[in-house]
């Protein structure tokens, strides 16, 4: 292993997390795993990194106060952040804290390592805009808004201005997985 391979990854999934280290060993990175912002603390005491892979909800936490600490300790880290909640606001957000890239899950360990290789930018980008459905958008939403209720229905459902039997029947036809 050379010493430009070395990679953090910060994942509160731990299955995932697991996955992702033996994808990255595999390709000669040395991997160390963190769940939450307090263990990299720990381990940036330690040691440096010339990777990362944040993710962006960190349990109650936001990776973006990970993507800070990692740019401060190492503003060369090519950093990635990964997301199952996409928007435009984090993504600007990731950026100016210190990310090179933003992917939206799944995505897999050839995603990310394009990703740090594409740190520099690419003025030649398609700027086709990709279409989303509306029900798309709406599971998205109420995904997002069952996660920030704790699954509570009658809550989610309140904030989402809908009935609560509306969000039910919903939720029966595309299950929370």
């Amino acid at each position: 292993m050379t010493p430009d391979r070395s990679l953090i990854v910060v994942e509160d999934d731990a299955g995932f997390a697991r996955t992702l280290k033996r994808s990255f060993e595999r390709r000669d990175y040395d991997v160390v795993l963190a769940a939450s912002i307090e263990e990299v603390r720990q381990v940036l005491e330690e040691r440096s990194f010339s990777h990362a892979v944040v993710d962006l909800k960190l349990g109650g936490a936001s990776g973006l106060a990970c993507v800070e600490l990692l740019h401060t300790h190492d503003p060369d880290m090519l950093i990635v952040v990964l997301t199952g909640f996409a928007s435009i606001a984090t993504a600007v957000e990731a950026i100016k804290l210190g990310a090179c890239h933003y992917l939206a899950k799944p995505s897999n360990t050839d995603d990310i390592e394009a990703a740090f290789t594409k740190a520099e930018g690419n003025t030649e980008v398609a700027l086709d805009a990709r279409p989303t459905s509306i029900k798309t958008l709406e599971w998205e939403r109420i995904h997002q808004t069952l996660i920030e209720t704790e699954f509570n229905i009658s809550e989610a459902a309140r904030r989402l201005g809908m009935h609560r039997r509306t969000l039910a029947r919903k939720l029966e036809k595309r299950p929370v997985k």
